[in-house]
């Protein structure tokens, strides 16, 4: 049975990945110390997924440790040499304003941490894919310098430009804008994998993704907008968004279709192939829109306040174009819309919810 290796596996896209292979009959080893916790708090934990990952599936392994430590991630690769055909990287320190808090926290976790993983698979295991969960942050603030046109509920690109029948591609720079100390972390991972794949042939993928969402997501204020949103909206709990007039648009691809898309991507590995993959078109919506379908979900009122601050670097609209990636792989297809996401996290919600209560 071949292994496949998958960091934060305790975190939304990576106890994801981690059922997803475990059915497709891989053997799993996921690595993950909760640092979540650390950096969100008891709502960004992630005990709760890893003690039903470690009881539901039965050629899973959990290793606590942190994949900055070189020793105990090249030590854990020598033991699987050989057998390991698969590494998805999905640890990280996800937010804009956490990393601004511990710059250097920030920097190990996302840059030095994706060398260690890196380095770990081109010594111990050349022959297997790696696929690395990057961000669409890595194009800094350059989105919202597109001609942005304001409607009733929402920020769009205007009708003219290249970009608005499907939204952005590869082909915008990551150069000259203000990213936030986060995206600047994440472009040194990006870059970094992309050069492994193309100075070394380690068969990478690079998935710049837009936001990453689903049921099994632990959201805090600071990461995870629309889980977090369905919390307060639940619970009562205060919501603030930050800029915009609350029009900036997201677009959200569910966890099941983008390991779904890592997933064809492992059957046919292209080295140093980079891809923006999110809703695009297909799934999105502004924070007001998010609003008013939860409030329909789940009959509650959202009780949220309206700060004129935008987050540093923070994308006013942002809609993923993905026809590159389908070109590449056009029998990946999407199974959940923007409504079905919301719904799901809406249900998973309340009933963690009520088990707590």
């Amino acid at each position: 049975m071949s292994v496949a290796i998958v960091t934060g596996s305790s975190g939304l896209i990576g106890s994801e990945t981690v059922r997803f292979l475990h059915e497709k009959g891989l053997e799993v080893v996921g690595i993950d110390n909760n640092m979540r916790k650390y950096f969100f708090g008891e709502d960004g934990s992630t005990e709760w997924n890893t003690a039903v990952l470690k009881q539901s599936l039965k050629n899973f392994r959990h290793v606590t440790a942190d994949i900055r430590d070189q020793g105990v991630i090249f030590k854990l690769f020598e033991e699987y040499k050989g057998r390991i055909s698969l590494v998805v990287h999905a640890a990280a320190q996800p937010s804009h304003d956490w990393a601004a808090r511990e710059p250097f926290t920030d920097f190990s976790v996302n840059a030095q941490g994706t060398l260690v993983m890196l380095e770990a698979t081109r010594l111990h295991a050349p022959d297997a894919a790696f696929i690395f969960t990057s961000t669409n942050k890595v194009y800094g603030d350059t989105p919202n310098y597109l001609p942005l046109v304001e409607r009733e509920t929402r920020w769009e690109c205007a009708p003219s430009h290249a970009y608005a029948p499907h939204g952005i591609d590869e082909s915008m720079s990551i150069d000259q804008s203000k990213h936030s100390v986060f995206g600047a972390s994440k472009v040194a991972a990006d870059v970094m994998v992309q050069e492994y794949g193309r100075y070394f042939g380690v068969k990478t993928g690079t998935f710049r993704g837009g936001c990453l969402t689903g049921p099994a997501h632990s959201g805090a204020e600071l990461h995870g907008f629309l889980a977090y949103l369905v919390k307060c909206a639940l619970t009562g709990k205060p919501y603030t968004i930050f800029g915009y007039k609350g029009k900036q648009v997201r677009d959200n691809i569910h966890s099941y279709d983008l390991v779904n898309a890592f997933w064809h991507f492992f059957q046919k590995p292209r080295a140093g192939a980079v891809y923006n993959i999110g809703g695009s078109r297909h799934s999105n919506c502004s924070m007001l829109e998010a609003i008013d379908t939860v409030e329909q979900l789940s009959g509650k009122r959202l009780q949220y306040t309206l700060s004129p601050e935008a987050r540093a670097g923070d994308h006013i609209w942002w809609i993923s174009d993905v026809r590159r990636f389908q070109q590449d792989y056009p029998e990946w297809k999407y199974r959940y819309d923007q409504r079905t996401i919301l719904e799901e996290i809406v249900e998973a919600t309340a009933e963690r919810v009520k088990r707590v209560s």
